[in-house]
């Protein structure tokens, strides 16, 4: 699983870093993914937001097994 969720943070990873920000894995536990939102999109005001309806929702539909991501 770890490696398709990151396989899926790659294909993300272009959108949050025109912006200035950037994504990565910190770990995968039972289903739930811990990421680190870096650069802008870690103190954007936004940032809960991406990291729901953005992350989460791109990798609970791109990887089976996915319950839910939060911020490491």
């Amino acid at each position: 699983m770890k490696e398709k969720v990151l396989e899926v943070i790659g294909k993300l990873r272009p959108m949050l870093q025109r912006d200035g920000g950037d994504v990565e894995l910190v770990d995968v536990v039972d289903g739930v993914v811990k990421v680190r939102l870096t650069g802008a999109c870690g103190s954007c005001p936004m940032s809960a937001m991406t990291l729901k309806m953005g992350v989460e929702n791109a990798l609970k539909k791109e990887v089976p097994g996915v319950k839910e991501v939060i911020s490491a």
